[in-house]
């Protein structure tokens, strides 16, 4: 591997939290608005159909949180370290790319490519984001429909970090790296 991108959301920050802006920020108690996130998971819809039914508009920064995971930054740290090329995209706003940017090479979100995951054009943006042909780069994510399959499909190293509601409730295919901390990343990569 010469390259590791990740997934921002429940990947590096903990889209929890940011759902929980956007419940008190929408005046929506939190367990009805999660509960209704689990519902689009469960309908295999977009996690943001829960607005849709709350008939509720956050403010485009709503989801904006500081709160990366405590095994974020260290990984990232390590894998830089090893002069790997680091990047985090994701289906987000351009406002959120400042988040991560600080500690990564390249960040990018689907709002600045005009692309969403899982496209299989998202993914040719992240290699040629990531400068490198897709089989040297892994691709780390929490959802298998949205991360995992279209990144093997794209013939990148697929890794599902099992963390946040959609990495316990899907089953990776065998092919892919399994971890359930960022600490065991930099020891998993082939």
């Amino acid at each position: 591997m010469t390259a590791i991108v990740f997934d921002v959301g429940e990947t590096l920050v903990d889209e929890t939290r940011n759902w929980e802006h956007v419940g008190d920020f929408c005046g929506v108690p939190r367990f009805t608005l999660m509960a209704l996130v689990g519902a689009a998971i469960e309908r295999g819809e977009p996690h943001r159909r829960a607005l849709d039914w709350l008939g509720v508009e956050p403010p485009h920064d709503a989801f904006t949180s500081d709160e990366l995971y405590p095994d974020a930054v260290p990984c990232l740290r390590e894998l830089r370290a090893r002069r790997l090329v680091v990047g985090a995209v994701g289906n987000m706003g351009v406002v959120h790319e400042e988040l991560v940017r600080p500690h990564v090479d390249f960040a990018a979100s689907s709002e600045r490519w005009g692309v969403e995951k899982p496209s299989p054009e998202f993914f040719a943006r992240v290699a040629e984001k990531a400068g490198r042909p897709a089989g040297e780069i892994a691709y780390v994510g929490d959802r298998v429909d949205n991360d995992v399959v279209p990144a093997l499909a794209a013939g990148m190293v697929a890794v599902h970090l099992r963390r946040g509601p959609w990495g316990y409730l899907h089953e990776p295919p065998p092919e892919a790296i399994r971890i359930r901390s960022l600490d065991q990343l930099p020891e998993a990569l082939p």
